[in-house]
């Protein structure tokens, strides 16, 4: 590290041994270095270049991803998903917690520190201050001078291209509750409706307010995961660590000064570098989001002091305590997080390959349970209520087993028909001689039957019949 640098390090931070959250009293400006976390990091903000192109690609007659709420539906390519799949979603839930709180305990916040919408957003937003501003130096003291001409260029092409952003993720989320294309006409023309207004300048709000301004605050003070972060890592999780042994005493590399004691040089570099300020040195931290950037700027001032790598390094407590580490398939809670894991997997693998094409609920009227005709016959009411799942009209021919002799009156007969991607409620009435009811309850099956000469179903769903004690 050369003089120059090693000054802009200590401009930045003059306090390295005592760690404090910042409160938002100061602007964080961390230095950007290359490295393999820094790669790492690139490649994992990739992935949301997906966010921003799978609106537009089309499945059939609609967008392969669409929440069509007015229409309670979810389309995810040629599959349709309708509330009565609910289950489905309770299960990805699940799997997204457990995958979260799996990876936590084995490596910490890697979801932080790699994945979150706030971390990559922010992260882009400071790539482009540190192309139109300057390095953190250059920004504070351009911060600190008063307004000219240049001050005023350069901020108003910065928040320009922040409003373009947050304006595009805006628009980009709304997409997945409506036609995406017809969404960009809409709003190019001013004839989006008010929803969709509101939606997009919620999102555009907030994309720039906590992705420009409150940055890691939104870390500290408003996410939840922070908080409970603590309760998900044990002796064994390996996060991103100062080897204390190794590294102190430190003290600043000087020639001819005799040996020093501890690898650390205290250059502060591993503070200049972090995007929310923290002194990995000092301990583990709330603000600590394992991004690893302490590590690339470690291992970089080692090379240069012809040091081994890994002073800063991604290491349990046990590790360092020269403890021997299990396996991490043998410690409890990834086992535990594990069964549930492959639980939830299976389960929604299930669902998505068995989804039913017509979803059937059968009620049994209540008041009254049975009603006694004139000719003496014995009549229960049932509300039938069928969701056609397909793009397809279906024609339905009504049975009854588990009853012998039992009439079916409908309006139509015993023929039900469902419209495409519709639902139908409709009630059918049950009549039967007390001569054959053998008990009060009658154990029933309703099943539909296709008459669809190239789509033979059938749909069955159980009732009961009830009738006065015998």
């Amino acid at each position: 590290m050369s003089e120059q640098e090693q000054k802009e390090i200590e401009a930045l931070y003059t306090d390295a041994h005592h760690w404090h959250i910042n409160a938002g009293a100061e602007t964080i400006h961390a230095k950007r270095l290359s490295g393999r976390f820094r790669t790492y990091k690139w490649y994992a903000a990739s992935l949301w270049i997906s966010f921003f192109i799978l609106p537009y690609f089309r499945s059939e007659d609609h967008q392969a991803i669409l929440f069509d709420i007015p229409n309670r539906q979810f389309h995810l390519g040629s599959l349709t998903i309708w509330p009565q799949d609910i289950w489905m979603l309770s299960l990805l839930l699940i799997l997204l917690a457990i995958t979260l709180f799996a990876v936590t305990a084995i490596a910490g916040r890697v979801w932080c520190g790699y994945f979150c919408l706030q971390t990559v957003w922010t992260d882009a937003f400071t790539w482009l201050e540190d192309k139109i501003e300057g390095n953190p130096i250059q920004r504070r003291k351009l911060d600190a001078a008063p307004w000219s001409l240049q001050k005023l260029g350069k901020k108003v092409i910065k928040h320009l291209l922040w409003l373009l952003i947050s304006i595009a993720t805006g628009v980009t989320f709304t997409a997945y509750f409506t036609d995406a294309y017809q969404l960009w006409i809409d709003v190019v023309t001013l004839q989006a409706p008010l929803i969709a207004w509101v939606t997009i300048g919620f999102f555009v709000f907030f994309t720039y307010v906590f992705a420009g301004f409150m940055r890691e605050q939104v870390c500290f003070w408003l996410c939840p995961y922070a908080r409970i972060q603590s309760v998900m890592v044990d002796k064994d999780t390996e996060l991103p660590t100062y080897d204390l042994a190794r590294g102190e005493p430190r003290g600043k590399m000087r020639h001819n000064a005799g040996a020093q004691k501890g690898d650390c040089i205290d250059c502060r570099l591993c503070v200049g570098v972090c995007p929310t300020g923290v002194d990995i040195r000092e301990g583990m931290q709330e603000g600590c989001i394992t991004c690893g950037m302490c590590i690339d700027a470690c291992d970089s001032i080692m090379d240069k002091v012809k040091r081994p790598r890994g002073l800063i390094r991604y290491a349990s407590r046990k590790e360092l305590s020269g403890e021997s580490l299990p396996p991490v398939l043998k410690r409890p809670r990834v086992i535990t997080y594990s069964v549930v894991l492959l639980l939830s997997i299976a389960g929604i693998i299930y669902g998505l390959t068995h989804i039913p094409p017509v979803e059937l609920s059968v009620v049994h009227e209540r008041q009254p349970l049975f009603t006694q005709m004139s000719d003496g016959s014995i009549q229960n009411r049932y509300t039938i209520k069928a969701v056609n799942k397909t793009p397809q009209r279906l024609t339905f021919r009504l049975h009854i087993t588990g009853l012998d002799g039992v009439n079916i009156k409908m309006p139509d007969g015993d023929i039900i028909t469902l419209q495409p991607e519709g639902t139908i409620p409709f009630h059918v009435f049950l009549r039967m001689k007390p001569a054959l009811l053998k008990k009060k309850k009658t154990k029933i099956r309703f099943i539909l039957e296709s008459m669809n000469a190239t789509d033979k179903l059938k749909i069955k769903k159980r009732s009961v019949f009830i009738g006065p004690a015998t």
